[in-house]
């Protein structure tokens, strides 16, 4: 082949390439483009990072190392060149045949690791890969952290003497276990609590210290010594259980590799390539992992933002992501600094502040996006004025066309739920009583895990009495003493209890649930009952539902309905994953919810959240309150550098949420834990330019004449809202004034956000009236008199 001919086909087929991911920006290009060794893609934030990363593996897939590759493809016919330069400066299509020659050891989609932190990026990145690649998109590893690790354990766990049907222990689980481990080793909870022993267990797990090593470091230390107790009980009973708790997946994962050369070196070989996601949160555990399965090829690529590392308290460290290059010598370092998010005045204030912070890699947010609004910064005198101006601006502003899902309030404490009650904000808590949380869901997925894990006793002390049985605590302490003793599980003693003294009085009892859970695992292991059809059995063997109604209790319909639910989310787990659907999978899936994976973007009420829970989200308003020195940042990080540090990304990560609109707000005074306290504004609003800001302050409090009525107190304040949420949920009710002149049933009234409406009954309720309106605009709506900002309407009689 001519040198000239050669030249020409290497222009095109790059042209053909850089067509093709012509929508990227040049340093997204760069980093889709680089095929070889290590890479760390420090991306900032709203820089298009998920983008990135479904190119780059497509690139992968696609093309392989072809962009940087000299190689020429055999002989192409004349035709071909043709058409490659057709495709290279027309912009027409390129035949697949034709790509396929040209593309330099293009890699299989089973062959492609990527790691995120959350099910819901996890799915975002699935849904992307198979809309780019079709079908091959689904053969990719894309999960999170925990799940991959269990992946990994399901198929090799024997080799650390798990089988492949090990539970996973949730947090609940997690505390039951500790709570028992400590009430057997005589720990006051007063003296060592449970959750300073699972903190203290999860930093050992994080840093890979096993239960062995922690006794040895724990020297004459009386709380260490306490701890290592602690801890060796509850591994030894997780141990028992066959199952893992959260931290043990990634651990476990690591021993694995390190204690079983051969299954390292499958995984090694299967994955020729490794991307990990939000790098910055990892710990040293993870660290670990991916080094191990990075170590023989090299090829690992890592997206974070080391100004976005706000995970300490869960074991993260920075030093990770800082030490990149020097973990991986070879490594290339790309930025991503063109925001696709913000105003520029937000990232201007983003920079600013996070440019106080020393350790960091450094990098500057810019956009195409408008200058946009100023940031807001308005001071209340107490916190009561701060929630009452959010809530106002909600109000104007929906009045004005947005949507309340166009805004965010994020926060470090939740103080501004009632304020949303009183004003008939339509609110959702991220974070709040999940639904995997809620006990009737609980009861259900401990029948499915025991019936999946006949040993998990944890689970099996939860449903042995659920519906009520008449097996007390006495029995079945007594046959979990006799499991113990004979060195086998609870389930097996339940099993034969006839067969044992102790349980001689309550074993038909016993015998009974027995058969009832063997019946159940039966139909489990029959290929024709489906996940939902064995959801069913256990309803209609248990006589769960039948058990709510006769307790006639309040909500017996709404926890039906959860039940109903669940169902729904089993039937859509077994469309999802088809044949590949089992009861572990579901179980698993479950297990590693997270709020966040549960957030529905398409909901039209406002969204409260703290502002670590809210990484990786977008709103077009963003409202900050609490922007105090001691609250924020807080009093035990104000002398630390380290963690001033920490808590200025926190900053940085709420302030960079916002598309559109920021609202930072402070207060003059705040009450606090029963006590009122005056702080200085956060020094966080003093390192963003003046010129970027639009102060207000709501007027001066001035003591009121003589004979000026007053308002509510704001203990009676209290008192109704308390009552309206209890009675009536959180979106029935609106802030104001009372009225001027007393409101009746039948007087047509006026509101500025509902419009007109005639009052169709008034209950007394306290110093307040229920009125219910049935408004012309949007139907009928429950609201308190004094709160609701009603005008009268003339002509009323």
């Amino acid at each position: 082949m001519k040198e000239q001919t050669a030249n020409a086909i290497l222009q095109w087929k790059k042209a053909v390439m850089e067509r093709e991911f012509s929508r990227m920006n040049g340093r997204q290009k760069e980093a889709v483009f680089h095929t070889d060794g290590p890479l760390l893609i420090l991306a900032g934030a709203g820089s298009g990072k998920t983008t990135v990363l479904v190119n780059r593996i497509a690139n992968l897939i696609r093309w392989g190392g072809a962009y940087h590759s000299t190689a020429l493809p055999p002989e192409l016919s004349q035709e071909d060149l043709d058409l490659l330069q057709a495709a290279a400066e027309e912009g027409r299509a390129l035949p697949d045949a034709i790509r396929e020659r040209l593309a330099v050891e293009p890699c299989r989609p089973w062959q492609i690791l990527a790691i995120t932190f959350t099910n819901k990026a996890a799915g975002e990145l699935k849904n992307r890969l198979e809309t780019m690649l079709g079908p091959a998109g689904g053969d990719i590893w894309a999960s999170t952290f925990h799940s991959t690790c269990a992946r990994m354990l399901r198929r090799d766990g024997e080799r650390l003497g798990y089988t492949s049907h090990f539970t996973i222990y949730d947090t609940d689980d997690s505390r039951r276990l500790i709570k028992d481990c400590q009430k057997a080793l005589n720990i006051d909870d007063k003296v060592l609590s449970y959750k300073s022993i699972l903190a203290a267990i999860s930093r050992a797990k994080d840093n890979l210290i096993s239960p062995k090593e922690y006794e040895q470091q724990a020297g004459k230390d009386n709380r260490l010594i306490l701890l290592a107790q602690a801890y060796k009980l509850y591994q030894q009973r997780l141990k028992e259980a066959d199952a893992m708790d959260f931290d043990d997946l990634i651990c476990n994962a690591v021993r694995l590799f390190e204690e079983c050369p051969d299954v390292l070196e499958y995984y090694q070989d299967k994955f020729r390539y490794v991307m990990v996601d939000e790098y910055q949160d990892t710990n040293h555990a993870q660290y670990m992992l991916v080094k191990l399965l990075a170590q023989k090829r090299q090829n690992l690529c890592v997206v974070g933002d080391d100004d976005q590392s706000i995970y300490k308290f869960r074991g993260a460290t920075i030093e990770n992501i800082m030490s990149f290059e020097k973990s991986f010598p070879r490594a290339a370092v790309i930025r991503l600094e063109q925001n696709y998010r913000s105003t520029q005045n937000i990232l201007d204030a983003a920079n600013a502040v996070i440019s106080n912070n020393t350790e960091r890699k450094g990098k500057t947010l810019w956009t195409e996006n408008p200058a946009g609004a100023k940031i807001a910064v308005h001071t209340g005198y107490n916190e009561q004025d701060e929630s009452d101006y959010i809530a106002k601006k909600v109000l104007e502003e929906v009045a004005a066309g947005r949507k309340y899902s166009d805004f965010a309030v994020l926060y470090r404490t939740n103080i501004l739920e009632k304020m949303f009650v009183k004003s008939g904000v339509p609110y959702r808590i991220i974070g709040g009583l999940r639904f995997y949380e809620r006990k009737e869901i609980r009861d259900m997925i401990a029948y499915l895990s025991v019936i999946n894990n006949p040993t998990d006793e944890m689970r099996l002390r939860r449903i042995i009495n659920q519906p009520k049985r008449s097996i007390g605590d006495k029995t079945i302490a007594q046959a979990s003493e006799i499991a113990a003793t004979l060195g086998e599980s609870l389930f097996d003693v339940i099993c034969h209890a006839d067969s044992y003294e102790p349980l001689k009085r309550t074993a038909p009892k016993l015998l009974q649930f027995a058969e009832l859970m063997q019946s159940l695992i039966e139909a489990s292991n029959d290929p024709d009952v489906s996940l939902n059809d064995l959801y069913h059995l256990i309803l209609d063997r248990t006589n769960y539902i039948e058990a709510l109604k006769a307790a006639e209790n309040d909500d017996a319909q709404d926890r039906i309905d959860n039940i109903n639910e669940l169902s729904s989310n089993i039937i859509k787990y077994e469309e999802d994953n088809g044949d590949e659907a089992s009861l572990s999978g579901f179980l698993e899936e479950v297990s590693l919810m997270t709020d966040i994976d549960n957030f529905d973007e398409t909901a039209d009420t406002v969204v409260m959240m703290t502002m670590h829970s809210a990484k990786g989200l977008e709103f077009p308003v963003v409202f900050l309150p609490g922007f105090e020195e001691g609250i924020f940042p807080g009093l035990q990080a104000i002398y630390n550098p380290n963690e001033i540090e920490e808590e200025r990304r926190l900053a940085y990560v709420a302030i960079t949420r916002a598309k559109e609109e920021l609202y930072i707000l402070n207060a003059e005074s705040r009450m606090i834990f029963g006590s009122t306290s005056r702080n200085k504004p956060s020094r966080f609003i003093a390192e963003i330019p003046e010129e970027l800001i639009e102060r207000s302050r709501t007027r001066e409090w001035k003591k009121p004449k003589p004979g000026m009525v007053l308002p509510t107190s704001s203990y009676e304040a209290r008192v109704v809202s308390a009552n309206a949420a209890r009675h009536f949920g959180p979106s029935s009710l609106e802030q104001g004034h009372a009225p001027s002149e007393p409101l009746r049933v039948g007087d047509r009234v006026s509101h500025r956000t509902f419009g007109e409406g005639c009052i169709l009954t008034a209950t007394p309720m306290g110093n307040d009236t229920l009125l219910e309106i049935a408004f012309e605009q949007v139907g009928t709506k429950k609201l308190m008199a004094n709160f609701a900002r009603l005008t009268k309407l003339s002509g009323n009689q």
